[in-house]
């Protein structure tokens, strides 16, 4: 335990039997139950976690999945034996030992306090990831995080792929866990949700931690688009949750109109450079409304933004 609250520690892990044994034996003394979740592994991960099992039934429980569903699904497997065991707060730390133990103090501290129910590691807030993550990573990561800011509407976050976490078991028994993405966008997906329910979210520096022998399987140029098509679906879902279902607000109408005017005008625009190109003389008028409907839709939606801010400044 810690201070008086039971604690629950989520471990996905696919095709990690060189670190397992890693995470296991660092995990700090206080962690009441340790849940790994095997994805489907083809090495001899599953095996080295039976053998901690054997050893400590009391802390260690395996999980295995019969058909691999990628990280998120393995985490909503976790959290579902953590809801069950009825474990006050749970974290997740990766199986690849790239999340530090010492950080795992940081996490729990602002949900025992009070200030949250959902706290989020941020490796970015020291600025020393810009020498420790690889570039492409933490540009394609900074890239998602202002991504996830607009989708979520928690816009004092940041490092949104990070899943070194920790939840209530309130938030874990209120979001529909089995919604959630199950692939890389989880953790953006988790925000979304953990927002529509008006749940508080804190962000945690953390030390970000590479070269522990871990390989990362992620490919941006697959992963951005998928999860920006994502982020966009996810967006609207929450506006039509959040502003039309539980509650009324007119920032729906602001970002709807600042959209269309925005389309509509960029479509204008455009049929006036390819008149131009063919040699066509072009229309003032339609040239000027194209403008005044980009400027004006631009400022609709910069408008909608701070009215999102402002509406969700409590869940800080």
């Amino acid at each position: 335990m810690y201070q008086g609250k039971t604690v629950g520690v989520v471990v996905p892990c696919h095709n990690e039997e060189h670190l397992i044994g890693t995470v296991i034996d660092t995990m700090p003394e206080y962690v009441d139950r340790i849940i790994i979740v095997d994805d489907v592994s083809s090495d001899g991960t599953a095996a080295v976690v039976e053998d901690y099992v054997a050893r400590m039934p009391e802390r260690v429980r395996l999980v295995k999945h019969a058909v691999n569903g990628g990280v998120g699904k393995a985490i909503v497997t976790g959290y579902k034996a953590a809801v069950e065991e009825r474990l006050e707060l749970t974290a997740v730390m990766a199986g690849d030992a790239q999340m530090d133990p010492e950080d795992l103090p940081g996490l729990l501290d602002p949900i025992i306090d009070g200030r949250c129910d959902y706290s989020k590691g941020n490796r970015l807030f020291t600025g020393d990831a810009w020498n420790i993550i690889p570039r492409y990573r933490y540009l394609g990561n900074s890239a998602l995080s202002l991504m996830t800011k607009i989708a979520s509407g928690y816009w004092h976050v940041a490092d949104s792929q990070t899943g070194y976490c920790v939840a209530t078991l309130e938030a874990l028994e209120t979001i529909d866990l089995d919604a959630l993405y199950p692939r890389y966008g989880f953790p953006n997906d988790m925000l979304v949700q953990l927002n529509i329910y008006g749940f508080r979210v804190h962000d945690v520096p953390i030390k970000p931690v590479y070269g522990v022998g871990e390989k990362s399987g992620i490919k941006l140029w697959k992963v951005i688009p998928t999860l920006s098509l994502l982020l966009f679906r996810r967006f609207w879902f929450r506006m039509f949750q959040k502003y039309v279902i539980r509650d009324t607000h007119p920032l729906v109408l602001f970002y709807l109109t600042g959209f269309l005017f925005s389309i509509v005008g960029f479509v204008f625009g455009l049929l006036q450079v390819i008149a131009r190109v063919d040699g066509r003389p072009l229309s003032i008028a339609t040239t000027v409304l194209a403008a005044l409907l980009i400027i004006s839709g631009i400022q609709f939606v910069f408008f909608a933004m701070w009215f999102d801010m402002d509406y969700n400044k409590e869940l800080h």
